[in-house]
């Protein structure tokens, strides 16, 4: 019986430790495309790809992942939708320049 609790919390502990290293690499590539949309938004003038970049940060969440939406705190939802808004308004400003 203590066997299994060992194993079990050997389980928990490498679950966890394997989560805090995804929201470690989520952080890392969020940032890099940000980063990387910055640079081709100022120094490029590449507007397109810095949108681009700025969309395909999104997909690496850099909170907790595994928390649902209506469960995070109000100031991260606010991050993520600014941070929405700023692609979208990008693609207008992309768009209207394109037509």
């Amino acid at each position: 019986m203590a066997s299994m609790d060992t194993n079990k919390r050997k389980t928990m502990t490498a679950t966890t430790t394997q989560q805090k290293g995804n929201k470690r690499v989520n952080r890392v590539l969020y940032l890099s495309f940000v980063a990387l949309s910055a640079y081709f938004l100022f120094f490029s003038r590449d507007m397109g790809t810095a949108m681009s970049n700025l969309g395909i940060a999104l997909v690496f969440d850099p909170f907790d992942p595994g928390v649902a939406w209506k469960n995070r705190p109000s100031w991260q939802r606010v991050v993520l939708v600014l941070h929405l808004v700023v692609v979208f308004i990008l693609l207008g400003m992309m768009l209207s320049t394109k037509f």
